[in-house]
Formats: structure tokens, sequence, C-alpha cells
């Protein structure tokens, strides 16, 4: 039986262009981060550097698979494109943690020995930091309709207020010879980088190791389908995730003896109305005859 999928190519294509330019805009400005962070001699702004490059790394890999997810499955990835994804994302975890290490390691003898920072610049690298975000969420905040868009955005609002902090630690360092605040700055984005870094972790690596989703309950699903007319059983139900949106279900039924086609044909249709409420995408049924010896028992 054949899968449709629809798609409204307009909307898809413009918002793919604006993970695009959120791309090219996040790219530019961790650049220039690096480089203002390297010249004020702020950790807090190089901090925020090292959480923009992984927001980069983010976006770069979303909108490469915001155009691949859609790509036609083939007879080498029969599932299409959906799971690099979730490689992605890992990849993406694996760079925010290490670049936050490195940080808190760079940052922690600073706060026993605080250096001058330049604030003026600082000040200009928040003013700028806020725009340059800001300006990213807004392109972004139109267009939702996407899972990717969603995440990207909040990345981006994380961002926003990571600079709205640095920000307001700069003028005051530019008014009072306190020092100690880049520092705390840098621990505080470093500290909130690792957190996420391994709260995402937790929520990929069941999708990444096959796991049922969680959305899903598995004995009401088993419970509904005893109740379809001439259905005996369900065994053997198996349902994963590709990536945390695209669900997949296998099972057996058994039915009556005397179940025909036809009615085979119904029992499967009603079967697709009970699980679609839990966005399961494909779907493999296995109809058996009560007295049919199952393969499952042969392993078992």
């Amino acid at each position: 039986m054949g899968h449709h999928h629809h798609h409204s190519h307009g909307q898809h294509s413009d918002s793919t262009k604006n993970i695009g330019f959120a791309f090219i805009l996040n790219l530019v400005f961790t650049i220039i981060e690096f480089i203002g962070g390297a010249m004020t001699n702020s950790v807090a702004i190089l901090s925020d550097a090292i959480h923009d490059l992984g927001d980069t790394l983010a976006i770069g890999m979303g909108y490469f698979f915001e155009k691949y997810s859609n790509k036609e499955e083939n007879t080498k990835y029969t599932y299409g494109y959906r799971r690099y994804s979730t490689l992605a994302a890992i990849v993406n975890v694996i760079v925010l943690t290490v670049g936050s290490i490195l940080i808190l390691f760079k940052t922690i003898p600073r706060l026993i020995e605080p250096q001058e920072v330049n604030s003026e610049g600082m000040v200009y690298m928040g003013i700028l930091g806020v725009i340059v975000n800001g300006a990213a969420v807004f392109k972004l905040f139109g267009n939702k309709d996407s899972a990717n868009q969603r995440v990207m955005m909040l990345h981006l609002m994380e961002d926003t207020l990571g600079w709205v902090a640095v920000l307001i630690g700069a003028i005051v360092m530019h008014f009072y010879d306190i020092p100690i605040i880049d520092p705390i700055l840098s621990i505080c984005i470093a500290v909130f980088i690792l957190y996420n870094a391994i709260r995402n972790l937790f929520s990929i690596l069941p999708i990444f190791l096959q796991a049922a989703p969680k959305t899903v309950n598995q004995e009401e699903i088993i419970n509904e389908l005893k109740e379809i007319n001439h259905v005996t059983g369900a065994h053997d139900l198996h349902i994963w995730s590709l990536d945390g949106e695209f669900n997949v279900m296998s099972l057996h039924l058994t039915v009556d003896k005397n179940v025909d086609m036809k009615e085979a044909s119904l029992i499967k249709q009603k079967v697709r109305e009970i699980i679609d409420k839990d966005h399961i995408k494909h779907i493999t049924i296995e109809i058996e005859c009560d007295d049919e010896d199952c393969e499952m028992n042969h392993r078992q």
C-alpha cells in the first residue's frame, strides 16, 4: 500500500531560506565574537562564542536536514534520511560539551586572579550580539511549522538572553572596577551550555537507541486493537522513532480463521485509525490466523 506525504513546497522553501539566513548570520557573528573576545580579553564573550559556535553547527545541520529530510527513501536508506538528524544532534552535543569544559578550564583561574577587560569593547559587542541574535529570532519567528525551526528559535532566544547578560555585565564594569564579573558571567554561560547539552543528550539517546517514544502508550494501543471485530490478539508490537517526530511501528495481529481478504483490509484500516493520534507515519501489519504457528514462537 503506497504512503503519500503532502508538503506545501512554497512554505517549505521559505522555512529553509529562513534557516539559511539564520545560519549565515550566526556564522559571521561567531567569527566576530571570537575576534572580539580575544581583543577585549573577555572570557564571557569567548563563552558566548562557543555557545554560538554550537548553535551555528546546529543551525547548519538543521538547514541541511530541512533540505534532506524529505529526500525520497532508496534501496540504501529505506526509511529515508531522517536518522541523520539524530546523529547530527549528538555531534552538536559533543561539540557544545567539549567547548564549555574548555571555557571552564580557562575561566576558573580568572576567578582567583581577575584580569582587566576592555569594558567599552564589551558594551559594543553586547549591543551587536543582542541585535544580531534578535534579528535571527525575528526571522524564524514567523514560520514555526517545523520542529526543527522551533528548536532553532529557542537556541537563538537563549543566545539573545546570554548577550543581554553580557551587555549588563559590561555596562557595570564600565562604571565600576569589578573585573570578576567577566569570569562569573563566563561560568554561568558555560554551566548553562553544559546543562542544556546534557539535557539534550538524554532526550536524543533513547531515539538513537530506538526506544519506544514516551508519548505512545503501548498497553492502550494493544487493548484498543483487541476490541476490533474478528481480532483475537495482538503481539510482537514494536514502536520506535527515526528522529523524534517520524514514528514507525510493526505488529502481528491474530484474527478469526474465517476472516477473508476484504475483512483483513478493513481490520488494517481500523488499526491505522487507532494509531493515527500517535504520529506513527509508517506501519507494517502482519495478520495471522488463530491456529497459525507464529515465527515468534520459534525464537522464544
